[in-house]
């Protein structure tokens, strides 16, 4: 036997005890605790999204799952250290429209946005809402349209962090709308509510549930909102794409990666089972509250559903001329 044919047949050997071994992993998977890493700090609603999703999922697979929070970085600090994580399933990523637009924005984080993370399920999306100032003139988007280009310059728009749905969203109505709006950037949206309610910026996105005691008050008044469907909280409120901007469609999208190279069976495992937990009747009724919607797909569907948000929003970031940071 020459060296090169025994070479050869000892990669073979090795090839075939890493699929047995890697086999016998997975079989045995989970054999430890599970990470749930979350890209945003405590309280906002991915954080509550994961939680909900924690306490089944830990109860179904018969090992804890830990909600660690690591913001910053518009969603990267967590995606990084998943990204670098042990390939092995144990540590999962929550995470959000941004990993999306962060492709564009953030193009190059240390880690393959592809290579180093591996989808597992869309877990919910939730609605947003483009709101205004009582003081604003406007009460649809046909108005606010009309009233913006008789005032270019003059209309401002809170959004939070670079990045975020609610900054994507306000860039692309400045763009469909062919408007001139001020943007005005907050660390959330929350921290918007009182400049609009006193009339310092006239228009907001954000979640529904933010600002809906302000809504029901008066002191804010819903637009349209921005996702393809009306949200459940407020169905007397059109959306934007039905008020006069079609293709125009904005949501909060939320969805579990793992780290790459994670072996396809425990992938399938944990697609398996948080499919199972989201399918939960009080899962989806303590999720309905927040005007969330629960969602599930396959790896695959995840895996196309990022790369068409991808291409989608750095479409959107290059007409805005917003450059990569």
């Amino acid at each position: 036997m020459t060296v090169k044919r025994f070479a050869l047949r000892c990669l073979a050997v090795l090839f075939a005890l890493s699929l047995v071994s890697g086999n016998a992993a997975s079989q045995d998977w989970p054999a430890k605790p599970l990470k749930l890493v979350v890209m945003a700090s405590p309280g906002g609603l991915i954080d509550v999204v994961a939680r909900t999703l924690a306490v089944p999922l830990s109860r179904n697979i018969g090992q804890p799952v830990v909600v660690e929070n690591r913001p910053g970085a518009g969603g990267n600090i967590a995606t990084d250290f998943v990204a670098k994580a042990t390939p092995d399933g144990y540590t999962l990523l929550i995470t959000s429209t941004n990993h999306a637009i962060n492709q564009t924005l953030l193009p190059n984080p240390g880690f393959d946005y592809e290579k180093d993370l591996a989808p597992v399920s869309m877990v919910a999306e939730a609605n947003q809402l483009l709101f205004a100032s009582p003081s604003l003139p406007a009460g649809n988007v046909a108005e606010l349209i009309a009233y913006a280009k008789r005032n270019p310059g003059k209309v401002s728009i809170a959004h939070a962090a670079i990045g975020t749905p609610s900054h994507v969203g306000a860039e692309l109505l400045a763009s469909l709308g062919s408007i001139d709006l001020v943007f005005v950037g907050y660390k959330s949206i929350t921290l918007a509510v009182p400049d609009m309610i006193s009339g310092q910026v006239q228009l907001g996105i954000g979640a529904v549930p933010t600002v809906l005691p302000m809504l029901i008050s008066g002191r804010l008044k819903a637009i349209a909102v921005t996702a393809s469907k009306r949200s459940r909280m407020l169905p007397d409120t059109p959306t934007v794409a039905d008020s006069g901007l079609p293709g125009f469609d904005v949501s909060a999208w939320m969805c579990i990666l793992t780290t790459g190279g994670v072996p396809p069976l425990v992938i399938q495992r944990l697609n398996r089972e948080i499919r199972g937990v989201m399918a939960l009747p009080e899962v989806r009724d303590y999720l309905d509250k927040q005007d969330t919607v629960a969602v599930s797909t396959t790896p695959a569907e995840l895996g196309d559903y990022v790369k068409a948000e991808a291409v989608k929003w750095a479409r959107v970031l290059k007409n805005a001329k917003i450059k990569p940071q």
